[in-house]
């Protein structure tokens, strides 16, 4: 289900600092991704929050597979 579709009580969000975490890239990275769009967010304040599937999601499309060959 994804998370535009789940209640929001039951979305977990993610601070910038632990999206850059997870993806192992730096925090201007993740405020990049969100800035063009390809990461979706809320604002909070004056920060970002990510929900943890959207970044899943993120990396699931973005796999780039070796071809056998």
């Amino acid at each position: 289900m994804a998370d535009n579709q789940r209640p929001l009580n039951e979305v977990q969000f993610l601070t910038v600092a632990e999206v850059a975490s997870v993806m192992r890239v730096s925090k201007m990275t993740v405020y990049r991704l969100v800035h063009s769009g390809h990461l979706p967010a809320i604002r909070v304040g004056r920060s970002f929050r990510v929900p943890e599937q959207a970044v899943h999601e993120y990396l699931r499309e973005s796999y780039v597979g070796v071809e056998a060959g």
